[in-house]
């Protein structure tokens, strides 16, 4: 029965993340708007931070409490699913366009990020100081965004006007993700025990995919609204603020250790950020083809970690 109410909590968690995230986006953009912010900004840190809080919120819960295969394994899964499967799915219906910039400012930070974080987990840990300088080389990738302003491509920000209810709900919605972090951390850390299988598995898999909720949610509309430009850019930074951000900061909390097999998956990782960037680049043009093998792609990474 333990193993039953532990699903049911992890379950009300990922709702819990998804009406969080979009709590926090809807109320702080209508208050950084009326405290005169452009919507460049707005989307560049509120609606990107927003996004990726179900991540943060879960690793650095995991990553205090010592669960830090959860940590690690909640970015990577994240990751898989954001360009393989919500991508791949997306190209299943669509066929997207794909320029310079997307491929050597995104696309090249992307790989480069991920290289970074294969290097500094050769020793299978990433300490405080890598975690520093992880968070270090997200804030220059901001930067460089703003300083470039012009190019970026963002999804449209439906902002209302203001109410007397903003903040209380943007303290609701920072309050729901964080307990729905912490509840899920745990409930998904004792679904692995009740299984008999690692934290890395459970990690990799729902967790991963359960917190990449909102990140779906928004290259969904983008899709309808026949944007999957924008969709694609903000999948691919979704995965940069992932890398850096979220584990950065996580890693700053407490040191987070993998094992070899962990590693692995990693280096697995990479490989499809290369497969991607190759994609990117072929004609200038995703298609239906490479949405399937994205698909399959992610589905092998799940099927390696299933079988180690």
């Amino acid at each position: 029965m333990n193993i039953v109410f532990d699903s049911i909590i992890v379950i009300v968690c990922i709702t819990g993340l998804w009406f969080g995230a979009v709590w926090i986006v809807d109320s702080a953009s209508k208050i950084a708007k009326r405290l005169g912010l452009s919507d460049l900004v707005i989307g560049l840190t509120i609606v990107a931070i927003a996004t990726s809080s179900p991540e943060f919120a879960v690793s650095v819960s995991a990553a205090i409490k010592g669960h830090t295969q959860i940590s690690v394994a909640n970015v990577i899964g994240s990751n898989i699913f954001n360009l393989g499967i919500i991508l791949g799915i997306i190209l299943l219906f669509t066929n997207l366009k794909t320029n310079k910039v997307l491929l050597y400012r995104d696309g090249f930070f992307l790989l480069f990020a991920g290289l970074i974080l294969i290097l500094f987990f050769i020793n299978l840990e990433l300490s405080r100081l890598e975690g520093i300088i992880l968070f270090s080389f997200l804030i220059i990738y901001v930067v460089f965004l703003f300083l470039y302003k012009k190019e970026v491509e963002l999804p449209e920000i439906q902002i209302g006007k203001t109410s007397w209810y903003d903040v209380p709900l943007l303290i609701l919605g920072v309050a729901t993700v964080v307990a729905s972090g912490h509840f899920f951390t745990e409930s998904a850390s004792n679904v692995a025990k009740e299984l008999g299988v690692s934290e890395w598995l459970i990690g990799i898999t729902i967790v991963g995919a359960g917190t990449s909720a909102p990140e779906f949610a928004t290259a969904f509309v983008a899709a309808v609204k026949k944007k999957v430009d924008m969709s694609a850019g903000a999948l691919i930074g979704s995965d940069i603020f992932n890398v850096l951000g979220v584990l950065g900061i996580s890693a700053i909390f407490n040191p987070l250790v993998i094992s070899n097999e962990d590693y692995f998956s990693l280096l697995i990782m990479l490989f499809s950020y290369v497969i991607l960037i190759i994609m990117i680049r072929h004609k200038w043009q995703l298609s239906r083809n490479e949405g399937i093998i994205l698909i399959l792609l992610a589905l092998f990474r799940w099927l390696f970690v299933f079988t180690i």
